[in-house]
C-alpha cells in the first residue's frame, strides 16, 4: 500500500524541461522527494512522476495553458520511484531553457492539508468521469 510523503515546509522542488516535457534539470529537493537521482531523471519525460490518480483534464489544461505562453498553477499528486505519493502546489512557466531553446520551468512547494483535501476530492470526481 502506498503512503503519502509530506514535503518539508521549506522544500522547493524545481525542474526544467524541453518543449516536449523531457527533464533537462532537477534540483536536489525534487530528486529527494521523488526518490530518483538526477541522472535517472535527466532525459526522462516529466510524467515519470505522474500519479495514476491524476485526471487527464488537469494535464490537458496544464499543456494548453503553457503552450499559449501563459503561466499555469495548480495542485498535483505525484508518485515516487518507490510507489508512494506526494502533493505539491505547482507553478509552471514557459521559458527559454538553459540550453537556449523553448521549454518549461516548474517550481513546486508543499500543499496544505486543506488544499490536498479539496483537490483529492475534485480529482477523484474528474477521474470517475474518464471511465
Amino acid at each position: 500500500m502506498s503512503k503519502e510523503i509530506l514535503l518539508d515546509d521549506y522544500a522547493f522542488l524545481v525542474s526544467e524541461t524541453d518543449e516536449k516535457g523531457h527533464i533537462i534539470f532537477a534540483n536536489d529537493d525534487f530528486c529527494t522527494i521523488a526518490e530518483y537521482s538526477v541522472d535517472e531523471l535527466i532525459g526522462q519525460p516529466h510524467n515519470i512522476v505522474r500519479h495514476k490518480d491524476m485526471p487527464k483534464a488537469a494535464f490537458k489544461d496544464l499543456w494548453a495553458t503553457i503552450k499559449r505562453g501563459e503561466i499555469w498553477t495548480g495542485y498535483v499528486k505525484n508518485a515516487t520511484k518507490g510507489g508512494d505519493y506526494y502533493w505539491v502546489y505547482a507553478t509552471i512557466f514557459p521559458t527559454i531553457t538553459s540550453e537556449g531553446t523553448k521549454g518549461f520551468l516548474s517550481c513546486r512547494r508543499k500543499a496544505s492539508v486543506e488544499e490536498i483535501q479539496v483537490h483529492d476530492k475534485l480529482y477523484k470526481e474528474l477521474k470517475s468521469k474518464e471511465k
